[in-house]
């Protein structure tokens, strides 16, 4: 089966209207990569200032390989706004990051004709 990850970003408030312009900025950038299956970015509502960036693969070396290559090449590459002047690497919006992995050991979806 498949594997999450999930990226919790710690982001003051002043900062939550950038992170998810660049999240939109970057829209389809991980769609076409190997063993991509799904992306979710969830916005805190109550009681945390922790974003969600939900991704899942077919497997551990599709993300590693896309880790190690689109997503290494973008955030090198300084891109994303946040004012930053040419040539240099925007703000971070976040104050912290830690990523969670998980194995899908069971899954459901809808049933056919609910």
């Amino acid at each position: 089966m498949s594997i999450v990850k999930i990226n919790v970003l710690t982001v003051p408030a002043e900062q939550r209207e950038v992170l998810e312009q660049r999240f939109a900025s970057r829209a389809g950038a991980v769609e076409g990569s190997d063993g991509f299956e799904w992306f979710e970015l969830l916005r805190p509502v109550e009681g945390t200032d922790q974003y969600l960036v939900y991704t899942r693969w077919r497997s551990e070396e599709d993300f590693q390989a896309w880790m190690e290559g689109p997503m290494k090449a973008a955030h090198q590459g300084g891109s994303g706004g946040g004012g930053a002047e040419a040539g240099e690497r925007p703000k971070p919006a976040a104050s912290a990051s830690t990523l969670w992995s998980f194995e899908v050991v069971q899954q459901a979806g809808p049933k056919a004709g609910a």
